[in-house]
Order: C-alpha cells, then structure tokens, then sequence
C-alpha cells in the first residue's frame, strides 16, 4: 500500500475556512496544523474574501474574528497569514481578534507586536527648494574641482619623478596602454578623417563656387585640419574610446578595492597606474593626430578633383598655405589633448564609487570632462595662438 504525503494529506481539507455573518462580523475558523504547506492554497483565497466583505461594508467597525481553538500546529508562516489578514483589516479601520490560541504560541505573536512596525507608512521626501538644490551643485562643482587641482599636482609632481627615475616607471602599463590608445584606434581614427575630409570640402567648395574660388578650398581646408580639425576630432575620438576604457580599468580595481591594497602596500597609485597611462597618451596623440591630418588633406585632394582641381594645384596652393609652424602647432595643441584625455580617464576611474553601476557612471564621466577639458584647453590655446601668432 503506497502511503501518502502528510502535506499533501493536509491540503485536501482547507485550514481556514471564511464565514460570513453578515456585512459587519466575519470569522475564519482555523483548525489543524497551519503551516508553509497547508496554507498555500488557502492564503490568497482568505485574503480576496476579505477584501471583498470590506468592500462592502463601507463602514469603519467591521470586526473580524480568528477562532484557532482547533489549531494544533502553527509555525512561522501561520503567524505571517495572521499579520497579513491583521495588517489588512486595521488598514480598513476594521477590528480583529484571535480567540481560542493556545498560550504557548503567545510569544511567537507578540514578537511582532506592534504591527505598525512591520508595515511603516511611506513618507513622501521634501522636495529641494531651489535654493538648496542649487547650493548642493555648487558645492559638488567646488569639490570636483578642488579634486581636479589636487590631482594635477599630484600627477605633476610624478611626471617629474618619471623623468627622474625613469628605470622605475612601469613601462609594461605603458606599451600595453600606447596599443590600446593608439594602434587599436588607427581604424576609427582613419574612418572619421576621411569623411571629415571631404564634408569640410564639399561644404567649402559650395559657398566658394559662387565666387569663382574653389581653388583657394584646398589650401583653407588644410591649414584647417592641420592646426585645428585633425587634432579635435582625434582628441574627442579618444575620449570617448580610450578615456573609457581607462575609467573601467581602474575603476573596477577601484571597486575590488585593488587601490586600497597598493595604499596600503606603501605604493603610489598615481605613480602605479595613471603615470603609464598619461605617458601613453602623450605618445600617441600627436602621432594619431599626424595620422588623422594626412588621411584628412587625402581626402579632401580627392574631393577636390570633382571641382576640376588637380593633385599638384591643391599640393602647391597647401605648401603655400600650410608651414612647419602650423603642423608644429597642431601637434602641440594634440599633445595636450593627449594629457587631457588620458589624465581625465585615470582621475574618474579612482574616484569610482561603490555599486553594479559604479563603473558605468565613471566612464560616463571620463567621457563628458575629457570633452569639456578638450573645448576648454582648445579655447586657451586659441587664445595664445591669437595673441603670440603662434
């Protein structure tokens, strides 16, 4: 004879069973053993009952009452389906009482006494007044900046320590960076010149048509790649690429608390990360943007042969246009670009927070302050390059 599974036994006959009076008193009678396995077919049924005689009632003094004169076991979850029925009457304004519980499960019921505790009601949060809410971004602007100025003297003053100590440096990192920064990016960078290339001729060409002077758009055009739009869109080309990823390297060595061991290990982390990091893209920068220049004067040549204008025309007009002072410029403002880009990336990767999206916010930010420092320094250098000639 195969024997049955007390659980399963035990669910064939309802523990709780609804009775209703009328709209003003209802009962449960409870009966048996009240557990995890008996109450699960019973729970929500009690539940949607009540909330249907309490409906209906439409009064607040609606009185509920438990009769567990008959319950012989009642574990957790039996005290759990009484605070749930209890939470929901008082809720309602109604009244509920348990009769005929044995007092041995007394003190398992007043453990959770009083209910409000288990069920706080949600308080809505002040909103900010205007005021507030705008000394609080002027507060986190000033930290953020007195974070930026500490970190570029901290950085400073172990650039120069390299230089001093340069058999100590981790030129490992280094390399490892330099092929992640720069020759990795040779593609996009290559992609973005050409087409920038030839939208700035075309739409140069076209205002210059009119006035009978498409020859003078290759020399315009190139003097502009080469002191301007090649090392740009380069330096925002890395930002969004390399300033990335160096935010989540070190961000997630952040978050697993790697930093705090090298600290802790008497080891500098400006010196132990960022330093190879920041040469890295002095190293690269000038050559992506030496790169991006050349891509971008080729193809502006070919879409200046649409217009009539022969290679050695566009070669002879860029020779007059273009010195070694404006491609030396150029490489100077890229150089910068390249401590911007990388120095940003490093900065937002060690202030990482804790939490999954932790690293995502940092590299978010990596990417919009190295845009921001790029435009800034961009207007400096414009600023310099206007009052020296340089």
């Amino acid at each position: 004879m195969v024997r049955q599974d007390p659980s399963i036994q035990a669910q064939s006959a309802p523990v709780a069973v609804w009775q209703q009076k009328d709209s003003k008193q209802a009962q449960v009678a409870l009966s048996g053993q009240i557990n995890v396995y008996t109450l699960a077919g019973v729970w929500t049924d009690i539940i949607q009952k009540q909330a249907l005689w309490l409906e209906q009632g439409g009064s607040n003094d609606q009185s509920l009452v438990f009769d567990a004169s008959k319950v012989s076991f009642l574990d957790g979850a039996g005290i759990a389906f009484l605070i749930d029925v209890e939470e929901a009457q008082k809720k309602a304004g109604g009244q509920f009482e348990i009769q005929g519980l044995d007092p041995k499960y007394g003190p398992l019921l007043k453990e959770f006494e009083p209910i409000n505790q288990l069920f706080p009601t949600p308080t809505n949060k002040p909103k900010r007044s205007f005021i507030v809410s705008t000394g609080m971004a002027t507060q986190n602007l000033l930290d953020d900046a007195y974070g930026l100025v500490s970190f570029t003297g901290h950085l400073g003053a172990d650039l120069f320590w390299s230089l001093l100590h340069i058999k100590q440096v981790r030129w490992g990192d280094f390399v490892n960076a330099a092929v992640q920064a720069g020759i990795a990016a040779l593609p996009i960078v290559g992609l973005v010149s050409f087409l920038i290339g030839v939208i700035l001729s075309f739409q140069a060409a076209i205002g210059m048509e009119q006035f009978g002077a498409v020859s003078f758009v290759g020399p315009l055009a190139a003097l502009g790649i080469v002191r301007e739009m090649g090392p740009l869109i380069t330096a925002i080309l890395l930002a969004g690429r390399s300033s990335a990823a160096f935010a989540a390297e070190i961000g997630t060595m952040t978050v697993n608390s790697e930093v705090d061991a090298l600290i802790t290990g008497g080891l500098s982390p400006i010196r132990f990360l960022v330093v190879p990091r920041v040469l890295a893209g002095i190293l690269v920068m000038p050559i992506l943007a030496l790169f991006a220049d050349v891509v971008s004067i080729f193809a502006s040549m070919c879409t200046m042969l649409l217009y009539g204008v022969p290679f050695i025309n566009f070669y002879n007009g860029m020779l007059e246009a273009v010195g070694l002072e404006d491609v030396f410029s150029g490489l100077v403002k890229a150089t910068l670009f390249g401590v911007v880009v990388s120095a940003m990336g490093c900065l937002r990767g060690m202030q990482t927070g804790t939490g999954a999206a932790a690293v995502g916010i940092s590299a978010t930010r990596a990417v919009v302050s190295s845009i921001v420092m790029i435009v800034l320094v961009d207007g400096i250098f414009a600023y310099i390059s206007y009052i020296t000639g340089f």
